[in-house]
């Protein structure tokens, strides 16, 4: 397979020899490559704007092109630029300049400051020491939105035309303990998002949530995280594309504080390519045309 859209700077595609299974694994926020530019115009720390990194996410997934599956990873850091947000959700009084039109300003997520350009780090504090040119909005989406999306796009075809039908995973974490998320009270390992319903066929996020129980894993559907872009742009269950939000406790495989990966990674990393391996199998069973088995 070629794939000449994801060969850009800003992203990390990897093939496999050859496809095998109908899934596509994407990675939007593990990105950890930092403009200087954009580090000079930041009020706080490198380790604060890393805070709001999926850290490690394409490593645990990494065994997908072992299996066949195509693996993208956006290189860009999220709190540069967040690919899992509609292009113009942003918000219009971070910028100073003339605005393109069609800004999506009215979102929660803008409110709280997480537009495509992200206003606040993940601790709540300002990214910026004053507002930013409106001409960064393009820049930052000619040079890592739309390239992402562009690649996701085109792996997501070619998927579903081998095997008519497609199941998109969209890899993130989430972090131990955040205010008003209660998952170390409740002791959630993985949320499920399918936007309630309407990304992912039951079938497909039945058959994944009764596998990572049986694993002893503890499993939330769409609370806190339902998904978010992505899921409502690539979901269409209905028409064999399906696409399923994954977030992974971070606390099973790094120390937080730290920013490092504890021993448990590798134990963590193989339980991801064993439920590849089954997703691999259930969307199979669900949608591959006989002529895709050559």
């Amino acid at each position: 397979m070629s794939l000449s859209p994801a060969e850009h700077e800003s992203l990390d595609c990897r093939l496999p020899d050859r496809q095998r299974l109908p899934l596509v694994v994407a990675s939007p926020h593990s990105g950890s490559l930092y403009p200087s530019e954009f580090l000079a115009q930041a009020a706080v720390s490198l380790a604060a704007l890393r805070r709001a990194e999926d850290a490690f996410v394409d490593e645990l997934f990494g065994g997908a092109t072992d299996l066949g599956i195509p693996l993208l990873a956006a290189r860009f850091p999220r709190s540069y630029v967040d690919a899992n947000r509609e292009p113009y959700e942003l918000d219009p009084g971070m910028f100073e300049g003339p605005l393109p039109r069609g800004l999506n300003h009215r979102t929660t997520r803008v409110a709280a400051g997480l537009g495509m350009i992200p206003r606040v780090a993940a601790s709540g504090e300002a990214i910026y020491r004053g507002r930013v040119s409106s001409k960064e909005i393009e820049r930052r989406l000619e040079t890592c939105w739309r390239p992402y999306h562009l690649a996701l796009s085109s792996l997501i075809e070619q998927t579903y035309a081998r095997f008519g039908g497609v199941l998109l995973i969209d890899a993130h974490s989430m972090p131990s303990s955040a205010s008003g998320l209660g998952l170390r009270e409740h002791g959630v390992d993985v949320v499920l998002g399918d936007n309630h319903g309407e990304a992912c066929g039951p079938a497909l996020i039945d058959g994944v949530e009764h596998w990572l129980t049986a694993q002893g894993l503890r499993v939330r559907r769409n609370q806190p995280y339902a998904g978010g872009f992505t899921t409502q742009r690539y979901g269409r269950p209905g028409v064999a594309r399906h696409t399923l939000q994954i977030e992974i406790n971070r606390a099973l495989y790094m120390d937080e504080a730290r920013h490092t990966q504890l021993p448990t990674f590798g134990a963590t990393r193989r339980l991801m390519t064993g439920l590849l391996a089954e997703i691999g199998e259930l969307a199979t069973m669900q949608f591959v045309r006989p002529m895709a088995a050559e």
